[in-house]
């Protein structure tokens, strides 16, 4: 008599389920995993992010060091030195007086609008080029400056303390800046490995899209690097030096303003207002030389590298639209504080890079 009882599951329902099982929990200790590298690495995240930038924005120089037969670390640590004498140890002095330097620089701002000579003085109406629109222009700016201080009278004590939390932010971005640096130097000593490691995944995952991806990426992040921030960073020097050799006070104040406004883009301008206000500081001294000096250096050195310097480094890379520069530095800013304004249109241009990248292989 045949068994009535009904048949249990086949043998290839248990394996797959038990395959369905494994491969579940393997998922799953991979989450966990990759939550535990995050949660690790998050106190390290913003210096790893502008350790990153640094060492992709001076590889060329690297690779030119070690082809010429510098050994790999040689190079990297000859490198750091530069780094840190040019940056850390600046940033150093300057941030511990940032804040309250920054709040005394827009009261004087704001004391020498509010003191205007009702004529342009005659050095300055009478420069050639500029001299006739600056006369036309200077009652317009009386009038002008007098509405504006009318219109930001009661947000005056908000914008002070704006820019004295832009300072003291700054001042928290120099032990991330440190550390970035450090994150660069492993760069440069292992980062030929890693390079070839990360296109090799991206190649694994996305074929020849995705070796063209990593490429715009990198690409994209140089062009920030050199073009936008390399700008900004020669600027700043040029007005610093400026300002030492005419014995301007706030030299680092300046200096850092001048950085935040030619990264900016749409505070470009400004850049102006910072050379004039400088000038017409020498100027209301006495000091008529030093005032047509800074007058000069401003409009020929500072600005005028800008037209000269800023198209000489970005078009050794990709370019990136100025609305997501603008975009990145502000939301950069807000985002992650001063170092923001280096990291934030990086991001956007490796988003923008690996966009162009897929469309150009979907095409």
């Amino acid at each position: 008599m045949p068994n009535a009882e009904s048949p249990g599951p086949s043998p290839t329902r248990h394996t797959q389920t038990a395959i369905l099982a494994e491969r579940g929990a393997v998922f799953l200790l991979l989450a966990l995993l990759l939550y535990g590298v995050i949660r690790v690495l998050e106190p390290f995240g913003l210096a790893i992010a502008f350790g990153t930038f640094i060492a992709i924005g001076t590889w060329p120089l690297r690779d030119a060091m070690v082809n010429r037969g510098i050994p790999r670390s040689i190079a990297a640590t000859l490198m750091l030195l530069v780094l840190i004498l040019s940056l850390a140890i600046p940033a150093l002095a300057l941030t511990p007086e940032l804040g309250g330097q920054i709040a005394n620089a827009s009261k004087v701002a704001r004391e020498l609008l509010a003191g205007l000579p009702e004529a342009p003085p005659t050095w300055l109406s009478g420069l050639p080029l500029v001299g006739g629109a600056i006369s036309n222009w200077w009652p317009q700016l009386l009038h002008f400056q007098g509405d504006f201080s009318e219109l930001l009278a009661p947000y005056a004590g908000r914008i002070t303390s704006l820019l004295v939390d832009i300072g003291q932010a700054a001042a928290a971005s120099v032990v991330q800046i440190l550390l970035a640096l450090i994150v660069a130097t492993a760069f440069w000593i292992n980062g030929d490995k890693l390079a070839h490691e990360v296109t090799d995944i991206a190649t694994r995952l996305g074929g020849e899209a995705g070796r063209n991806a990593v490429s715009a990426a990198e690409g994209a992040v140089r062009g920030v690097a050199w073009g936008i921030v390399g700008t900004g960073i020669i600027q700043a020097m040029l007005m610093g030096i400026g300002l030492a050799i005419a014995g301007v006070p706030g030299v680092g104040v300046i200096s850092f303003l001048t950085l935040i406004f030619s990264i900016s883009q749409v505070l470009g301008p400004l850049v102006v207002v910072a050379w004039l206000g400088a000038a017409a500081w020498l100027y209301s001294e006495g000091q008529m030389v030093w005032a047509i000096f800074m007058g000069l250096w401003g409009l020929i050195m500072v600005s005028g590298s800008d037209n000269i310097v800023r198209p000489l480094l970005i078009k050794r890379s990709s370019e990136m639209p100025l609305s997501l520069i603008i975009l990145g530095v502000f939301g950069g800013l807000i985002a992650f504080g001063f170092l923001g304004l280096f990291i934030g249109p990086a991001l956007l241009a490796v988003a923008h890079g690996l966009l162009k990248a897929w469309r150009s292989a979907e095409g």
